[in-house]
């Protein structure tokens, strides 16, 4: 059985203890899926130079953030990493001609703990990260995507973490509501018409795209899922998440899979 790729927004890290909507549907979508040998996920609060993949036996969980709840840097996602499952995806990247290096000691920051929380709680599955670059554009990250897309095949669930909005001096913000839902409609109707030209060029053909997305990274790890599913990312679902905090859009897609 060939796995989905996923994008999640991941939110801020308060959606760990304020699941919502998305985060019960992500518990019943980690419950439906065949459980995955190794969950491989790029999320944009790894941020590098040139192209890394984490390899670490046992990633520490990060804690990367400020100003929310204390009880949230005692949280701790013990997932194994998936150091045999990382040398597979640096295979298959220098085989698509993409150059990146092993990192053995880089921690899961909540990007990635965050959402694993809600679809695998009792961290039994393998989870590897991979890094965005200061250099990533739409068009890098779907052929980094491509590039992994067999390993669905092989049992590897692979996850783009980010947000369909990100505008964090909107943070609670009514302002915000002007905004955010004709965006994440525009992004909703093109991803169901199968529309990669228009998707590839968001920031000028979507409605209030800079003010969405005043930086990039949360909405390119969307190309990454997409470009995972393969030809398959015409077969997509929207998991309408609501908004959170005025201004984080938690719509998740899937993409593809038997």
């Amino acid at each position: 059985m060939t796995l989905p790729s996923l994008f999640i927004s991941h939110g801020s890290p308060e959606f760990a203890f304020q699941p919502g909507k998305l985060g019960a549907a992500l518990g019943q979508l980690g419950k439906s899926l065949p459980k995955p040998r190794a969950v491989v996920l790029m999320s944009p609060h790894w941020m590098t130079s040139q192209l890394q993949v984490q390899t670490t036996a046992a990633p520490s969980t990060v804690h990367d953030f400020g100003g929310f709840s204390p009880a949230l840097f005692e949280i701790d996602y013990p997932a194994a990493g998936a150091p045999e499952i990382a040398a597979q995806v640096l295979q298959r990247l220098a085989q698509a001609g993409i150059v990146a290096t092993a990192n053995d000691h880089a921690g899961r920051d909540h990007g990635v703990w965050v959402p694993m929380l809600h679809m695998y709680p009792e961290a039994d599955v393998p989870v590897l990260q991979i890094a965005q670059t200061v250099a990533d554009q739409p068009q890098t990250l779907l052929a980094l995507g491509r590039a992994l897309a067999p390993l669905r095949a092989e049992g590897v669930l692979i996850v783009g973490s980010g947000g369909v909005t990100h505008n964090l001096n909107d943070f609670r913000s009514a302002a915000a509501g002007e905004y955010v839902q004709p965006f994440a409609d525009w992004l909703a109707g093109r991803i169901a018409a199968a529309d990669l030209e228009a998707l590839l060029d968001y920031r000028w053909q979507a409605p209030f795209a800079k003010r969405a997305h005043p930086t990039e990274e949360h909405l390119l790890s969307l190309f990454f899922a997409i470009g995972a599913a393969g030809d398959d990312w015409t077969r997509s679902c929207r998991i309408e998440g609501g908004v959170a905090d005025n201004v984080l859009v938690m719509d998740s897609y899937i993409f593809g899979g038997d």
